[in-house]
């Protein structure tokens, strides 16, 4: 039950967070969702962070990483946003948009990961 709340609360909070950032970073005029692109990528990065710290000399609990990778990036990052604005992006014909986001966040979101547990060896 306490790995469940942990998980929640972490969840939670990032969800927030991710509101927040998409409130505001959401609104260009080209239409790319910063905001979302954003919080994928910084969720990227934290959550190498946080699981290199977990692995390295176990610096971080079995609880923290459940509250930090699985709860808040879990909740901070979004596929599922991700995958309906390049719905948008193709029905709308903007192929363009499709490809830079889908490409960036894939590319991105990997070295950020790996950027990530580099920093923490």
């Amino acid at each position: 039950m306490k790995q469940l709340m942990l998980v929640f609360l972490g969840g939670g909070f990032g969800s927030v967070l991710r509101f927040i950032i998409g409130k505001y970073l959401n609104i260009t005029p080209s239409g790319i969702p910063y905001g979302t692109f954003a919080a994928n990528i910084l969720g990227s990065l934290f959550i190498g962070i946080i699981l290199g710290l977990a692995a390295k000399n176990n610096t971080l609990s079995q609880n923290q990483t459940l509250l930090l990778a699985t709860g808040f990036c879990g909740g901070f990052t979004t596929f599922s946003t991700f995958a309906y604005e390049n719905h948008v992006f193709l029905k709308s014909g903007d192929f363009s948009s499709f490809a830079f986001y889908t490409i960036a966040s894939f590319v991105i979101g990997f070295l950020a990961v790996f950027f990530g547990m580099f920093l923490v060896k």
